[in-house]
């Protein structure tokens, strides 16, 4: 069964108005969930997608609702003129794509904020004395997501700070690229610089994030920071430390 998606607003950047292919009885959730699967590398737009409407021939329409042959499905962001706070207080993702830091700095900014603080992980051209190619990054995605999202939580109630941003890469990584951004916004500068070190300090020690570099002599998965004694699986026997060599 063939129906026709009408992508509006920011959608339109990333989706295109053409027929898209479903099973026959499809519903308007099963249409969102091939979607979701289609733009899962794009973090605006799955952010978006849970907030979205949707209409079916010109009527709004619930995710219960199944399709027919032919139907126009307009998939329809917020409208203009929503909230006044342009920025949410809590952004963070996964991505495959380059980590543009000025657009999230800026989208992380409000006028009650009289500080932001950043911090920008970036891929260096050596460890150790030996010269990096690129580094490659792989993850526990539902559940480094999930961590990401409770982290900013934490923070804003640990430190009282108003936004945090956590924006962190997966796949290759060239030299010089971001491999994670954090972004705290408060109306002070003290609790935005504490927040910002303790998210970065616990983000490596409890999110599911590997690093493997890749040396010209061969290819090292990064030993990482031990876990804290709560989340060991065996806290007795203490943190395996050392480099994992593998071949190139």
């Amino acid at each position: 069964m063939r129906v026709q998606i009408l992508p509006f607003g920011v959608l339109k950047d990333v989706l295109t108005a053409a027929p898209f292919e479903l099973a026959e009885q499809a519903t308007v959730g099963d249409l969102l969930a091939a979607l979701g699967d289609k733009l899962r590398n794009h973090p605006v737009a799955m952010q978006l997608l849970p907030r979205i409407a949707v209409s079916v021939n010109a009527e709004y329409a619930q995710p219960g609702q199944i399709l027919s042959e032919g139907d126009e499905v307009g998939l329809l962001p917020p409208v203009s003129g929503g909230s006044s706070e342009s920025a949410s207080p809590v952004v963070t993702y996964l991505t495959r794509e380059v980590i543009s830091a000025d657009k999230l700095v800026a989208n992380a900014k409000q006028g009650s904020d009289g500080a932001v603080v950043v911090f920008d992980g970036i891929v260096r051209d050596n460890t150790r004395g030996r010269k990096t190619l690129y580094l490659d990054y792989e993850s526990y995605e539902e559940m480094a997501s999930k961590q990401m999202t409770e982290l900013a939580a934490q923070a804003i109630e640990r430190f009282s700070v108003r936004g945090v941003t956590i924006v962190h890469r997966l796949g290759r990584l060239e030299i010089g690229e971001t491999s994670v951004l954090i972004v705290v916004a408060s109306a002070h500068r003290g609790v935005a610089f504490d927040a910002c070190r303790w998210l970065i300090d616990t983000l490596k020690t409890t999110v599911p994030i590997w690093k493997k570099e890749m040396f010209l002599d061969g290819a090292v998965w990064a030993d990482g920071e031990p876990f804290p004694p709560e989340l060991a699986a065996n806290p007795v026997a203490g943190s395996v430390t050392g480099e994992l060599e593998s071949g190139s």
